[in-house]
C-alpha cells in the first residue's frame, strides 16, 4: 500500500495502471516464470482469416466490472470487493463462505473509490477519495460490521493525504503524511482510525519526499532530494537526520522495506559506475555498509520487486520483468506453492495479492494478454484453489488478440524493445496501425491484458507499443539516454523508427497510421503529428502536454521537491537557452506543421497536465483552420475514472479512427452514452484565444 500512495515522483507522474490492471497495485503484482520471446526479426505466425471477428461492445472493455479488487480480511472471515452501485464502483463485503449475492454494500459514493484496504485487525476498511479528479486524496474509515456512515479522517480541503504505513503492531494506528502546513511537503502523523485523533510525529523542514517506518510502525528513515537532483536516504534520529546512502540523479536508490531484524533495510540501487541494472541490497542502518541480495540472474533488466510473507515478513521471491515476468523463489515453501499453482491453473501470469495475517489464505489472480483476470482463493493448508470470479467474463479469450514482443534497431543503433498486437483472423500485411506510446515517460509497457490494446485490435487495428529510450526497467544507460530528448529528440525518433520498421516489414499500411497516447504518450502523439507530419494520418492526445514550458511552470506544489530532477531530465524553463530548446521540442510551437486530424481528450481538474495544455493546442489548430475535435470532462482529472466517461472516450476514439483509418466501430449506442458523449464534446469555437500570447507561452 505504501509504495502506491507515498510521495514518489514516478508514481505521481506516470499514468501507470489507471486504465489497466484493475484491482492490482503495481508493487503487489507477482507472476509466474515465463520465457522471454525476444528476437531481432519479427516473430510472426498468423493464419489466414477464417471468419470476421465479433465486434465487442465498449462496455465489456471500459464499463465497471461486476466484481473487482477483491481482498481478504486479515482473519480470513470476510471478503471485500468493488462492485457498481447506481453505475459507480463502491465497496461491498461478504462472509468468506457466503455467495456473492449475499454481499452487502458498505459505501454509498457517487465517485469511484480510488483505493482501499483493511485495518490490520479487520475492524475497519479504509479508503481514499478525491474530488472530481483533483488528486487531493482524503482518508475515510467505515466499519464493515456495524454499517455506520463513513468517517472522514483527514482535512477536507486542498490537502493531499498519503498512507505511509499500516503497522500490524498497532492496528488502530496508521502512519500518514499531510501537506496541510506547507503544500509542498508532507509532515508525518500517527492517525487513530477509531477516534480520528492525529499526533504529529515529524515536521517536514528538510524537503523530505518520502518517509519510511519499520515493520512496527516506528519512523526510521526519510528520503530527500539533493540540490543536484539526486536522492539521499537518511536515518531519522531524535534531533537530526543522519545520511546513510546517496545517489545522483542518473542513478536509482529507493527504499523497498525494512528487514524483520529492524537493523537492515532493503534498498533497490544501481549506484556506482559498474552497475547499470538495479539490484536488491541490504543496507545496515548502523554501519552504513550493505550486501547484495540479488541482481537479475540473466543480467538483462532492473530488479522488479519482491514478495514477503504476511506472517513473519520473510522474503519469499524476487521478480524481474523482461519481455515477460520471471520469478525466483527465495523460500522453499513458496517454491512449492508456485509449482502447485502452475499445475492447477491454465497458462498465464500468477499475481499474489491479499493474504490473511497467518498466510493460510491468499487471493490469486491469473492474467495474460487475452485474459483480464481470473480470481482464485488459495488455501495453503488444504493445497486447493477455488475460482471466485472472472474480472470481465464477457471477454472470451477466443475473441481477443495475442500480444507479442519483438526488437527493432533505432537510427543510432540502439535496440528498442516493443510489443505488437495484431487483429484476430487477419493476415499480418498492410494493416492499419495505431501507435500507442506509454505515459510517464519514466515507465514502461508490459506484456498482458490492456483494454485499449484489445479494444483497438478488435476494431481492426494493429497496435504498436514501443519502450523507447527513457523507459524504465532496462538499466540506467537506457533510461538516461532519454534525458532532454522529448519531442524533436531521440525519444520520439525511437517511436518513428519503430513505425518505419513495421512499414518496411509490410505489416503497417503507410497510408493508415495513427498515434494515440495518454499523459506523456499524449505528448508523443502531438509531437508525432507536429514533427513527422507525413507519417501519421490522425492523432489522439489524451491528457497530453502540448507545451513543455507551461507544463513545467504549472506542476503541482507537492512536485516542487523534484524540480531539479525535472530540470535535469527534461529542461529548465528559467534558463533562456534551455527555454528556447524546450519550445522547439514542444508541439504547440510547431502547430503550423500539423496537417492531420486530431482528437484531444482532457480532464478539467487534472493537477498534473493542466487543462490549459489541451486548450492551447485546440485553439491554435482551430485558428489555423485545421481539423480538431475536443472532449473535456468537468468531473475528471488525469485520466477518467467514471465508467460513463471512459465509454464516451471509447466511442469518440473508434468513430474518429474509423473515419480517418477505416476501422470498425459500434453503430448503436445506449441513449445515456450518446447523451454523455454530447455533453463532453466541446464546441471548439468557444475555446478562449488568449489576448496575450504569453498567457499560454505560445507565440503565433
Amino acid at each position: 500500500m505504501k509504495q502506491y500512495l507515498t510521495n514518489n515522483f514516478v508514481a505521481l507522474f506516470i499514468l501507470g495502471g489507471l486504465f489497466q490492471n484493475h484491482g492490482v497495485l503495481a508493487h503487489e503484482v507477482l507472476t509466474r516464470s515465463s520465457a522471454i520471446h525476444a528476437s531481432p526479426d519479427f516473430p510472426l505466425t498468423v493464419n489466414a482469416p477464417a471468419q470476421v471477428s465479433v465486434l465487442i461492445d465498449h462496455d465489456h472493455f471500459f464499463g465497471e466490472p461486476e466484481l473487482s479488487d477483491l481482498t481478504l480480511s486479515p482473519d480470513g472471515q470476510y471478503l471485500a470487493f468493488r462492485k457498481p452501485w447506481q453505475g459507480v464502483s463502491n465497496l461491498w463485503v461478504k462472509p468468506l463462505d457466503a455467495a456473492f449475492t449475499e454481499a452487502y454494500r458498505v459505501t454509498e459514493s457517487d465517485r469511484p473509490i480510488a483505493s482501499y484496504f483493511w485495518s490490520k485487525d479487520g475492524q475497519a476498511i479504509l479508503y481514499l477519495q478525491d474530488q472530481a479528479g483533483n488528486e487531493n486524496y482524503q482518508i475515510y474509515a467505515i466499519s464493515p460490521h456495524t454499517l455506520t456512515p463513513p468517517r472522514q479522517l483527514t482535512p477536507p480541503t486542498d490537502v493531499r493525504a498519503l498512507i505511509l504505513a499500516v503497522p500490524k503492531a498497532t492496528p488502530q494506528q496508521i502512519i500518514i503524511g499531510l501537506n496541510q502546513r506547507d503544500s509542498r511537503y508532507h509532515d508525518v502523523y500517527q492517525l487513530n482510525i477509531t477516534t480520528g485523533k492525529k499526533n504529529r510525529l515529524r515536521e517536514n523542514d528538510q524537503s523530505i519526499v518520502d518517509w519510511i517506518t519499520d515493520l512496527d510502525g516506528t519512523l526510521r528513515l526519510a528520503v530527500r532530494r539533493t540540490p543536484d537532483g539526486g536522492s539521499e536516504i537518511l536515518r531519522v534520529d531524535p534531533q537530526q537526520f543522519t545520511p546513510l546512502y546517496r545517489c545522483n540523479f542518473q542513478e536509482t536508490c529507493s527504499v523497498l522495506r525494512f528487514h524483520p531484524n529492524g537493523e537492515q533495510v532493503y534498498v533497490i540501487s544501481n549506484r556506482g559506475e559498474p552497475f547499470d541494472k538495479t539490484r536488491l541490497i541490504l543496507l545496515d542502518l548502523r554501519t552504513k555498509s550493505y550486501k547484495l541480495v540479488q541482481a537479475d540472474p540473466k543480467q538483462e533488466v532492473d530488479f522488479g520487486f519482491a514478495l514477503f510473507a504476511a506472517q513473519d515478513e520473510r522474503l519469499l521471491a524476487t521478480y524481474y520483468e523482461g519481455d515477460r515476468w520471471r520469478v525466483y523463489p527465495q523460500d522453499d515453501q513458496f517454491a512449492q506453492d508456485l509449482a502447485l499453482l502452475q499445475t492447477l491453473l491454465p497458462p498465464g501470469d500468477i499475481f499474489f495479492q491479499s493474504a490473511t495475517n497467518d498466510d493460510r489464505l491468499q487471493i490469486i489472480t491469473l492474467r495474460s494478454d487475452i485474459n483480464p483476470g481470473s480470481v482464485y482463493l488459495f488455501n495453503r493448508q488444504t493445497r486447493t484453489i477455488q475460482n471466485l470470479y472472472n474480472l470481465r467474463p464477457q471477454l472470451s479469450p477466443q475473441n481477443l488478440a495475442p500480444m507479442q514482443s519483438f526488437r527493432y534497431t533505432a537510427r543510432d543503433g540502439l535496440e528498442i524493445p516493443a510489443y505488437l498486437t495484431l487483429p484476430r483472423n487477419t493476415p499480418p500485411q498492410n494493416l492499419p496501425l495505431v501507435v500507442f506510446p506509454h505515459g510517464g515517460p519514466w515507465s514502461r509497457d508490459s506484456w498482458g491484458y490492456n483494454p485499449y490494446v484489445q479494444f483497438l485490435a478488435n476494431r481492426g487495428y494493429a497496435v504498436f507499443q514501443p519502450n523507447f529510450r527513457g523507459s524504465t526497467g532496462y538499466g540506467k544507460a537506457f533510461l538516461n539516454a532519454g534525458n532532454q530528448e522529448w519531442g524533436t529528440g531521440a525519444m520520439q525518433h525511437d517511436i518513428t523508427d519503430g513505425v518505419e520498421y513495421l512499414i518496411e516489414q509490410g505489416i503497417a499500411d503507410p497510408e493508415r497510421i495513427a498515434i494515440f497516447g495518454l499523459s506523456y504518450g499524449g505528448f508523443a502523439a502531438l509531437a508525432g503529428l507536429a514533427f513527422t507530419p507525413n507519417l501519421y494520418q490522425a492523432g489522439i492526445s489524451y491528457v497530453g502536454i502540448s507545451n513543455i514550458v507551461t507544463f513545467l511552470e504549472n506542476i503541482p506544489p507537492y512536485w516542487k521537491p523534484f524540480q531539479k530532477f525535472l530540470t535535469l531530465r527534461v529542461g529548465d524553463p528559467n534558463d533562456p537557452q534551455d527555454r528556447q530548446r524546450l519550445q522547439q521540442q514542444s508541439p504547440l510551437f510547431a502547430v503550423e506543421q500539423i496537417q492531420s486530424p486530431l482528437l484531444v481528450i482532457q480532464g478539467a481538474n487534472d493537477p498534473r497536465v493542466r487543462a490549459t495544455e489541451s486548450h492551447q493546442i485546440v485553439a491554435a489548430l482551430r485558428d489555423l483552420g485545421r481539423e480538431v475535435e475536443y472532449l473535456l470532462a468537468p468531473d475528471e482529472g488525469h485520466g477518467f475514472t467514471q465508467s460513463i466517461n471512459r465509454l464516451a472516450v471509447a466511442v469518440a476514439m473508434e468513430r474518429f479512427l474509423a473515419h480517418h483509418l477505416g476501422g470498425r466501430y459500434q453503430e448503436t449506442l445506449p441513449p445515456a452514452l450518446q447523451t454523455r458523449l454530447q455533453q463532453l464534446t466541446i464546441d471548439i469555437d468557444q475555446i478562449r484565444t488568449p489576448t496575450e500570447p504569453q498567457e499560454w507561452g505560445y507565440k503565433p
